[in-house]
């Protein structure tokens, strides 16, 4: 009886410790994505990692080109550390993947079970979330053709912010990118293409490098058949060499941005600046993975094989007409915040992000709803009329979607029957806040073609285009005082203004106390074979020096309280060949490098 009632006690304990490791690594894969491979399926994932890079270091770095090499290092360096098993493992299986390290994590398409059983069980896994593909809404209303014939020349738009004004006094964006992330553009419309980064007006010839990316690799699965074949073939086709539009979205976004064809057509906010482009939806179907896709690009522009990345080419700000809605996956908590993450680290590198509040007002008040709209890193935007009023589509906050109450959006810009161009040389009247970011992100080109210094300070810009918005206030209560409240949810802080922005910029004067320098490190020997220095310059107060293996294994720690130098010597003559991994993190910033062991 005494071995039986073992043997029973000791397969017990099997089944229960079993369960416990299926049951571990399943609780970190969303409920849709098990669902689907449960039944025998596959579905494509987004694998997140627990580890995040600390980028705040960049706020201690002056110019936009100092603050985007440094994000991009430190990121590129944090992915390659996490990423190494989960790559390796990938590599086995022959996967479908697309590394992520603006938010450090890998979009894998068509996982299967085993593989997805695999990822989940690396503790460095964070979550396996659902990357679906869903379509985003059209522009609410639009119109047919209009003719220049019974319209001014420059658009009711443009004028109503004051943006000739800033022109008569010689800015227009000159020397200034923008960036835009859409449904691709139509890079040879006449009022684009003189204003397209690679396209040299000289030679009239094009360089597509590190000025256009296409995130679309493949047909998006709800726009096949039963059989998988495409409804339609898409226009532009997959991994597109040049800018292309397979719908009319983006090429219009980009029309209000810089959009000038030298005649009857001034559309654009910003002519006299240069865009870069990237599409993130398949004729309007796009994923999360695609969103963070083109995030990526614009921190560090790559060439057309998506390589050779250069943060040095970085647009100065980027428009963003498009949100992720719930369907798509965004109630995911994770994946919703990675997206955050991606504009927190775009925000740190110097890029301006200017998101469209969303086009659910028919709902009242707190329809500020789908993702990256209703963060409080975005710089949301919504849409008014001819005459100043909110447009009823215009979404409202307060935020509710994640309990915080947030005032939305940040300000507004004109966003009904907007003209801009379209593909083929057309144009036409749209209706959003699609339309309305756009001259926000054009604003955001005035004002640094008027003071470029101030590249790169992107609380700075906000704060200056919100403090000199023209003040309105909405009927709906939206718990802003019945709609008297300032700033409130429905217009933020009010209709942008242009030339008050510009001339904010240019009467603008830094008081702040000088920052203290950033640390900065030397390594020698490097490549070592077993003993080496870190000359630690620059340092401050509390002070850390963290050695880490290719695989994250944390080989080296030190502690202590610093100041201005030091000499540190490290052993590494314990350690394997291979590549090695430091950051030095102290009270006046980060930074961080790699070192070969030989």
């Amino acid at each position: 009886m005494k071995k039986s009632f073992f043997i029973a006690l000791l397969l017990h304990m099997v089944v229960v410790v079993s369960f416990s490791q299926i049951a571990a690594w399943r609780q970190k894969v969303a409920p849709e994505v098990l669902t689907s491979l449960d039944q025998g399926g596959k579905a494509d994932v987004l694998v997140v990692f627990n580890e995040k890079a600390d980028v705040s270091g960049a706020k201690q770095l002056k110019t936009k080109p100092e603050k985007a090499r440094f994000v991009y290092n430190r990121l590129v360096e944090t992915a390659s550390r996490s990423q190494a098993n989960a790559v390796r493992i990938l590599r086995e299986h022959n996967a479908a993947a697309n590394g992520l390290y603006l938010v450090n994590a890998i979009a894998v398409g068509n996982i299967s079970p085993g593989l997805a059983k695999r990822l989940a069980e690396l503790p460095e896994v964070q979550w396996l979330g659902a990357d679906p593909w869903v379509q985003f809404p059209v522009p609410v209303e639009s119109s047919a053709q209009e003719p220049a014939v019974g319209r001014g020349t420059v658009e009711w738009g443009i004028e109503r912010i004051n943006a000739p004004a800033v022109w008569d006094l010689g800015y227009t964006g000159q020397g200034i990118t923008v960036g835009g992330a859409d449904t691709g553009y139509d890079w040879v419309h006449p009022a684009l293409q003189a204003h397209y980064r690679g396209w040299n007006n000289l030679s009239g010839t094009a360089d597509h490098h590190y000025n256009w990316h296409d995130a679309i690799h493949d047909y998006s699965p709800l726009n096949l058949d039963s059989l998988g074949h495409p409804y339609n073939p898409n226009p532009c086709g997959f991994d597109a060499p040049a800018p292309c539009d397979d719908s009319k979205h983006g090429t219009h976004t980009m029309g209000t941005m810089t959009g000038d064809d030298g005649l009857d057509n001034q559309i654009g906010v910003a002519p006299g600046a240069q865009w870069v482009g990237c599409r993130n939806m398949e004729r309007g179907w796009g994923q999360p993975s695609s969103y963070l896709e083109c995030f990526q690009w614009f921190l560090a522009p790559t060439d057309l094989n998506g390589e050779n990345a250069d943060p040095d080419k970085a647009p100065h700000v980027i428009n963003n007409s498009w949100y992720c809605a719930d369907i798509e996956g965004c109630t995911d908590l994770i994946i919703s915040d990675i997206l955050r993450v991606a504009i927190v680290n775009l925000k740190a590198s110097g890029v301006v992000v200017i998101v469209s509040n969303g086009n659910e007002g028919w709902l009242g008040c707190s329809s500020t709803l789908g993702p990256p709209a209703y963060f409080e890193e975005s710089f949301s935007i919504g849409a008014t009329r001819f005459d100043d009023t909110i447009a009823a589509f215009s979404s409202r906050g307060p935020v509710i979607i994640d309990g915080s109450g947030r005032q939305k959006p940040n300000v507004s810009a004109p966003g009904q029957n907007v003209r801009s161009s379209v593909p083929n040389g057309q144009y036409e009247n749209f209706s959003g806040t699609s339309m309305a970011g756009p001259h926000v992100a054009g604003l955001v080109a005035l004002m640094l073609s008027a003071r470029p210094d101030l590249a790169g300070q992107v609380e700075l810009i906000e704060q200056m285009i919100e403090e000199t918005a023209v003040p309105k206030f909405g009927w709906q209560d939206c718990a802003d005082n019945s709609g008297l409240g300032y700033p409130n949810n429905t217009y933020g802080y009010g209709r942008v203004d242009a030339l008050a922005a510009v001339n904010a910029a240019l009467n603008y004067e830094s008081t702040s106390a000088p920052e203290p320098p950033a640390p900065v490190a030397q390594v020698f020997p490097n490549p070592t074979a077993g003993e080496t220095v870190f000359d630690l310059q620059n340092l401050s107060g509390k002070t850390v020096l963290e050695i880490f293996a290719a695989d994250g294994r944390l080989v080296f720690n030190k502690n202590w309280t610093a100041q201005k130098r030091e000499l540190v010597p490290v052993s590494f003559k314990n350690q394997p060949d291979g590549v090695y991994f430091w950051q030095i993190k102290t009270e006046s910033g980060t930074t961080s490098g790699r070192i070969v062991k030989e």
